[in-house]
């Protein structure tokens, strides 16, 4: 397929639009992103927000795909750049640093905490926490509400998360997980019984946004990991598990394939295959993370010791 070339904006003022024949059809978050010089995902926030209408009807999140109409009026109401946004310092919030080191940091990130905010007045994340300890992390990387962010967790998901406040560091880091030189172990329990180690490889593409979900698909971003067993539980399994590369949900969706879904993971079938754990969350935890002058370990969380020692066999 041929790409469709950009269209022909025609700015009327300094946050309205008209749409020429040339963008007509398009979906409105891509002539957002267009019109504005910002992502598709900065697009999608904009219309979460309630910051844009068409035709003088606002438009809200579902939106996003709406086709537009030649002749129909965007408009956008004023909104700071994601770039120049800055999360919100919050001393008050106490986490663990696990390793740290020249301009960069390991926190051992609770379960529930996102790793940024989506909003600048939004509270409790783990940049949060570093941005107070560290305020020049502002800027960095990624920018904006971004800052600093090397990689990802899951909200759901504890354990090593890794800051840098410094722009050489986070260069240096975010080169390291793009080439797949730092290590990466997670502890999970996988319902039903799995036993010595193996290595799974399969394709995952994004089935919903809110809330997230993936599912394996032809096509799709191919992620690939090893697994080895540590202990038989009770209708369950202590594993560790290596991804070798990045994607959302990658190590939940891919256990759920195999039919071995993460004890507590709802979302991903484990109330369908007889979780007996007491989680009430998928139980994922990041325990080790090592490379490029990193070396930092987290240890399991009380909620999934507990777990643990509910599934121990007796």
């Amino acid at each position: 397929m041929n790409p469709v070339p950009a269209p022909n904006f025609s700015r009327v003022a300094a946050s309205h639009f008209d749409v020429d024949a040339g963008a007509a059809g398009s979906r409105l978050d891509a002539f957002l992103s267009r019109a504005l010089g910002v992502s598709r995902a900065e697009a999608r926030r904009l219309l979460a927000r309630g910051l844009v209408s068409v035709a003088g009807r606002p438009c809200g999140a579902a939106a996003k795909g709406e086709r537009l109409a030649a002749g129909a009026r965007v408009e956008v109401e004023p909104f700071l750049p994601a770039a120049e946004r800055r999360p919100l310092p919050e001393p008050g919030l106490a986490l663990d640093v696990v390793a740290e080191g020249p301009g960069w940091l390991v926190v051992d990130k609770p379960a529930g905490m996102p790793v940024h905010p989506l909003r600048e007045d939004e509270r409790g994340t783990a940049l949060g926490f570093v941005a107070a300890r560290h305020p020049e992390i502002v800027g960095v990387g990624e920018g904006g509400l971004r800052s600093g962010v090397v990689h990802r967790l899951d909200v759901e998901t504890s354990g090593c998360l890794a800051f840098a406040y410094r722009e050489e560091a986070w260069q240096r880091l975010r080169a390291a997980f793009r080439g797949h030189r730092m290590e990466k172990d997670y502890r999970a329990l996988a319902l039903g019984r799995l036993e010595g180690d193996g290595r799974i490889e399969l394709e995952l593409v994004v089935a919903q946004h809110r809330p997230a979900r993936v599912r394996v698909g032809a096509g799709g971003h191919r992620v690939r990991m090893s697994w080895r067993a540590l202990e038989a539980l009770r209708g369950a399994t202590l594993v560790e598990v290596r991804p070798v590369t990045g994607f959302l949900h990658q190590i939940r969706a891919a256990f759920a394939h195999l039919g071995h879904p993460l004890a507590g993971d709802v979302r991903y079938g484990s109330a369908e295959a007889g979780d007996a754990s007491g989680a009430e969350r998928a139980m994922l935890h990041a325990s080790r993370l090592v490379g490029e002058g990193v070396a930092a370990t987290a240890p399991d969380p009380p909620d999934f010791q507990a777990a643990l020692s509910h599934l121990r066999l007796r």
